[in-house]
C-alpha cells in the first residue's frame, strides 16, 4: 500500500474513533450523570491507612525507641508483638479493650475488584488447561475408526454444544457437585472445561482433517505407528492451522467465566456487582470491569498473534 493511501486510511480510522468517543461523551452529558471515578479506585488498589486493633483485653507496652508495640493480655496468654506500623494510638502502660485501635499502618493492598480479576484468571487458566487436554482426546476420538468411540464423542459434543453453559454450571454444582462433594471453584472449573472442550474438539477435528491424507500415508510408509505419525507429523501441522479459531475459543472462555458468579464464586463480575451496591456508581464500576476483561483478552490475543507469527516464520 502506498504511503499516501496508508496515511489516508489512518486518518479515517482516527476520525471514526474520535467520532465514537464524542458520541459516548455527549451521551453521558445527555443522561446528566455525575461521574465519580474516585469511588472505584479504592476497590482496585486501597491505599487508605489500615487500623490495627487489639485482639483482647490487656495492656500496651511501647519500646524505648517507639518502634515496637507489645500487647500483653490480662488472661496470661502469649503477648502479641507488633513491629510494622506507622503511627501509634496508645502510650506505654495504657489499658486496652478488645477492638481498640492501637496503631495504624500505611500500606497499599488490592481491592475486591482486583481480587475478583485474579480469581477470574485462576478459573480461566485451570479450565483452559483441562479443556485443551479433554478437547484433544475428544477430537481424536471424533475421527476414530472405532464406531463406539466415535459415536460417544459425537454425542458428547452435541449435548454440550446444544445446552446453555449456565444450565451446565447449575448441573455441575447442584447435582454432580453434591454427589462428588465438589466445592464451588472445582465445580465452576469443571463446567467451563467440559463446555469449552466440546468446541476445542471440533477445532482439533477440523484441523486434523484439513491435513492431506498423503501426510499420514507417507509417515506410515516410513515405519511410524499411527500414534507416532499423529504426534510427530499431523498434530504439529494441525496446531498451526487451528491456532486462530483456538484463540477465539480461549477468549470466549475468559468471558464465559463470568457465569460462575451464579454459584457464589467472587470473580470479576460478582465483585463488580458487590462494589456497585456499595458505591452506587454503576457506570464507573461496569466500565472498569469491562476494561479489565478487555485487558485480559487483549493480552491473550496479543500473545497468540506473536506465537502465530513465530510459527509461520519457522515454516
Amino acid at each position: 500500500m502506498r504511503s499516501e493511501n496508508r496515511l489516508l486510511w489512518q486518518g479515517v480510522y482516527i476520525a471514526i474513533i474520535v467520532a465514537f468517543c464524542t458520541v459516548v461523551y455527549m451521551s453521558s452529558k445527555h443522561i446528566e450523570y455525575t461521574w465519580r471515578w474516585s469511588r472505584v479506585t479504592p476497590y482496585l488498589i486501597n491505599t487508605e491507612p489500615q487500623s490495627i486493633r487489639a485482639p483482647f483485653d490487656g495492656t500496651a507496652e511501647v519500646s524505648a525507641d517507639g518502634k515496637t508495640l507489645t500487647l500483653v493480655p490480662d488472661s496470661g496468654a502469649d503477648s502479641v508483638v507488633i513491629k510494622k506500623f506507622n503511627e501509634l494510638s496508645v502510650d506505654n502502660g495504657d489499658l486496652l479493650f478488645e477492638g481498640d485501635v492501637v496503631a495504624t499502618r500505611k500500606d497499599w493492598r488490592i481491592g475486591p475488584i482486583t481480587e475478583g480479576m485474579i480469581t477470574t484468571l485462576e478459573i480461566s487458566v485451570v479450565s483452559l488447561v483441562f479443556a485443551v487436554i479433554l478437547g484433544l482426546f475428544i477430537g481424536l476420538g471424533r475421527i476414530s475408526r472405532n464406531l463406539a468411540i466415535r459415536q460417544l464423542c459425537i454425542t458428547y459434543i452435541e449435548i454440550i454444544r446444544g445446552t446453555p453453559l449456565l444450565v451446565q454450571i447449575f448441573i455441575f454444582y447442584f447435582f454432580i457437585g453434591t454427589v462428588l462433594s465438589l466445592d464451588r471453584f472445582t465445580a465452576g472449573v469443571a463446567a467451563l472445561a467440559v463446555f469449552t472442550a466440546a468446541y476445542i474438539a471440533e477445532i482439533v477435528r477440523s484441523g486434523i482433517q484439513s491435513i492431506p491424507p498423503g501426510q499420514m500415508e507417507a509417515a506410515r510408509s516410513l515405519g511410524m505407528t499411527y500414534v507416532q505419525a499423529m504426534t510427530n507429523v499431523i498434530l504439529p501441522q494441525a496446531f498451526k492451522r487451528t491456532l486462530p479459531p483456538m484463540a477465539g475459543q480461549f477468549i470466549n472462555l475468559i468471558k464465559d467465566s463470568s457465569l460462575v458468579s451464579v454459584i457464589s464464586i467472587t470473580d470479576l463480575t460478582k465483585a463488580g456487582r458487590e462494589v456497585v451496591s456499595a458505591t452506587f456508581a454503576p457506570f464507573e464500576v461496569w466500565f472498569t470491569v469491562a476494561l479489565l476483561y478487555l485487558v485480559m483478552t487483549g493480552i491473550l490475543s496479543w500473545a497468540i498473534q506473536r506465537l502465530e507469527k513465530r510459527l509461520s516464520a519457522s515454516d
